[in-house]
């Protein structure tokens, strides 16, 4: 039975939402994050708010939330030519795949989640990627999480579960995950809670825009993760109203 898992926790919308997933299944969760650099690197400081506002509004929660981690990624940054990690405009590239997909990423970011899990004795590695609602990332794929899961066990001689809860659902399902976690936390108003805790704390633009307020959040509301979690935002808004209706 697992009982302890590690949260790769970037501050953002996907990422609390498994946070919220991990800390409703498990005894003891921990959280780890990366800085390589990247253009939205103000989403390292929102994480803290994250966690600080889910131990103050959801104490069983916060209870069970151990150490976070905070690795130095730096190379990764260096080593990559992309919008996510210089100053250039987002585009698609010529193999088609836009150029804010940083090659490597979350496979250096699951091999490093996973020798952190191997020295802290937690099971469980859970992670936001999804194949619904991506960009075409290869790292994304239920495939290549299904491969690191085997590969890393058998590196670290250690049985592993990589853990995807947004792996099928597309973003308006996400932002119904979390009322839905909140709603079983054992607060009382505790979806809509989470789901206002992600709207004023985390982040998700590209530019790291925490200037301008939307219905969804912060963000520039141009680049791709701002049109994505506003599409999300809407049809999960347009699906509550014709459920009260």
């Amino acid at each position: 039975m697992h009982t302890t898992a590690l949260v790769l926790f970037s501050g953002g919308q996907d990422s609390t939402t498994c946070l919220a997933h991990a800390l409703s299944r498990y005894e003891r969760v921990e959280t780890i994050a990366f800085d390589y650099r990247q253009r939205h690197s103000v989403e390292l400081d929102a994480r803290l708010k994250v966690l600080a506002e889910i131990k103050r509004q959801f104490p069983q929660w916060g209870a069970k939330l151990g150490e976070d981690h905070l690795l130095d990624l730096a190379v990764l940054g260096e080593v990559s030519e992309t919008s996510l990690t210089r100053d250039t405009a987002f585009e698609l590239e010529a193999s088609g795949l836009p150029n804010t997909f940083v090659p490597g990423r979350n496979l250096l970011f699951m091999t490093l989640a996973a020798a952190v899990a191997y020295r802290r004795g937690l099971q469980v590695i859970v992670t936001g990627v999804c194949e619904t609602d991506y960009s075409g990332y290869p790292d994304c794929r239920d495939d290549t999480m299904k491969a690191m899961q085997l590969a890393l066990s058998l590196g670290l001689d250690k049985r592993f579960l990589i853990e995807t809860p947004l792996m099928w659902i597309d973003k308006a399902a996400t932002w119904k995950l979390a009322q839905d976690l909140g709603d079983a936390s054992g607060v009382a108003g505790g979806g809509q809670a989470l789901v206002d805790l992600i709207v004023e704390h985390t982040h998700t633009c590209y530019l790291g825009d925490r200037s301008h307020r939307q219905a969804w959040g912060y963000g520039c509301g141009t680049c791709p993760a701002c049109e994505l979690r506003a599409r999300g935002h809407a049809a999960y808004v347009a699906g509550c109203s014709s459920v009260s209706v």
